[in-house]
């Protein structure tokens, strides 16, 4: 039966991209950001999934103000990395299972979780980013991706509460697949930030750590963190660590942290990123 594994939560700068589509990965701004995922990528080649679930948000490339579902599973095959007005990054296509994206979408979907089923997505940083973190400038990505939308950009989005029982539903959903698969699941975007208005460059050391600390310890309690507290105290942008409540919620309640990096500033946020796999 397939089984969840391992959760990764990693911010996805944009910035970042550039930097390693540029090479600059080594430059005395960059370079200590980049060194804290050097375990990460060495984790990865130990532990790589068969499939991983990849939890993100799109910036107006796939969705338009016009329809953005609040959340959405893309089911297709392939995925090419979009065009976010700068031309697309040199990525791989994303591979899809769409088998069990299939699978998921019923499951979750019967499990009272309205998804929005996609067959044809472009990938935009979101998504992009933390697949080149973990996993470098391979010719291809060495394991199929589920990307799972979020809406964590008009409003209103979903609770913290909400996703973190998404989470949940996910895993039931992987649970009862009835092949043989090492599936792991991705939260992305955050940490604080906020990119326009007078708080824009707000980063909130002490809120960022605090969130990654309650995620392991008590997740359950982070989940009923109110949206106004996000923007308070995170930014308007911080609202994207809800994400990474869906990923925590698909995980056992006891974990084991393999990895915890932190690092300000990335362009003009916090970076934050972790490990877990399931005790």
């Amino acid at each position: 039966m397939a089984k969840i594994s391992a959760s990764v939560y990693t911010s996805h700068v944009p910035a970042i991209g550039a930097a390693i589509d540029l090479g600059k990965t080594e430059q005395e701004y960059w370079q200590p950001v980049f060194a804290g995922y050097d375990y990460s990528k060495e984790w990865i080649k130990e532990n790589r999934p068969d499939v991983i679930l990849l939890v993100y948000n799109d910036h107006a490339n796939a969705f338009d103000s016009n329809f953005v579902p609040t959340f959405a599973i893309a089911t297709g095959d392939e995925f090419k990395p979009a065009d976010e007005g700068w031309g697309a990054r040199p990525v791989p296509n994303v591979k899809g299972h769409s088998r069990l994206a299939a699978h998921i979408a019923q499951s979750v979907i019967q499990d009272e979780f309205d998804l929005t089923v996609v067959n044809t997505i472009d990938l935009d940083h979101g998504l992009t980013v933390p697949m080149s973190l973990m996993f470098g400038q391979p010719e291809e990505w060495p394991c199929l991706v589920i990307p799972i939308a979020v809406n964590v950009v008009l409003y209103p989005p979903p609770s913290g509460k909400r996703c973190y029982a998404l989470g949940k539903a996910l895993r039931r959903a992987v649970d009862s697949f009835d092949e043989d698969l090492n599936v792991q699941i991705w939260g992305t975007g955050g940490m604080s930030h906020q990119l326009q208005g007078p708080r824009a460059g707000l980063i909130n050391r002490e809120f960022d750590l605090d969130f990654l600390e309650q995620l392991i310890a008590d997740p359950e309690t982070l989940s009923q963190k109110p949206h106004i507290d996000y923007v308070r105290l995170a930014g308007s942008e911080g609202i994207e660590l809800v994400m990474w409540l869906i990923a925590r919620g698909a995980m056992n309640d006891e974990v084991v942290e393999k990895h915890r990096f932190y690092h300000v500033p990335a362009s003009n946020t916090a970076v934050g990123h972790m490990i877990l796999e399931n005790s």
